[in-house]
């Protein structure tokens, strides 16, 4: 069985009841060891696509205790840029332009990582870290976690675990939980609704 998959099921009960309600296929594949990795990615990956050039409102699900960096903010993600193997989300936290998402096409999965800048569009000191898929997954539910480049730049990070969720054509959830500690971040996105296109987050290539 995945690592991962394990620590989620073991660990996070209240997860792995989710997971097993919403998607109790990707459990199963996951227990025998079925391989789903290149129909589930690519039908993860077109969902993306799918939302490419949209903006959508979020909210927050869960927050760290004592976290107000996303209290009380208007929460925006843009799907900015598309193409076969890059997909970037810009995240706008109110008048925070510094965030955005890039996920990767590779050729073992996908890779998640996390671009930060600053307001003159220089590179944060803690930037480009993340994870890449080491399962298929599911069409709906994609899991990253930490890589050695994320564990070498915040040693903190090796329990880190990131999963996006896709309920295609209703919300899109971002979730970061840190493994052995009570650190679980989740927002989510309505995609019912469009908004208004925000601007360039800051730094933006449209490389």
């Amino acid at each position: 069985m995945n690592f991962l998959i394990v620590c989620l099921l073991l660990f996070f009960p209240k997860i792995s009841t989710e997971i097993a309600h919403f998607w109790p296929d990707f459990v199963v594949n996951t227990r025998s060891g079925k391989d789903t990795t290149d129909t589930a990615q690519q039908k993860f990956w077109e969902s993306l696509l799918s939302l490419c050039g949209k903006s959508f409102e979020g909210r927050i699900i869960v927050v760290p205790e004592g976290d107000t960096t996303f209290v009380g903010k208007k929460l925006v993600m843009h799907v900015r840029k598309c193409s076969d193997n890059i997909i970037k989300i810009p995240f706008f936290v109110g008048q925070d332009k510094s965030r955005t998402w890039v996920f990767t096409k590779t050729k073992s999965g996908i890779l998640l990582k996390h671009d930060h800048r600053h307001a003159d569009g220089s590179t944060d000191k803690l930037t480009k870290y993340g994870g890449h898929t080491t399962h298929g997954g599911h069409a709906g539910m994609q899991v990253f976690p930490a890589d050695h480049e994320t564990l070498n730049m915040l040693p903190a990070a090796v329990g880190n675990v990131w999963w996006i969720e896709i309920l295609e054509g209703q919300t899109f959830t971002y979730n970061l939980r840190r493994i052995h500690t009570d650190r679980f971040f989740s927002v989510g996105f309505d995609l019912t609704k469009v908004v208004a296109q925000p601007e360039a987050p800051w730094g933006w290539s449209e490389e």
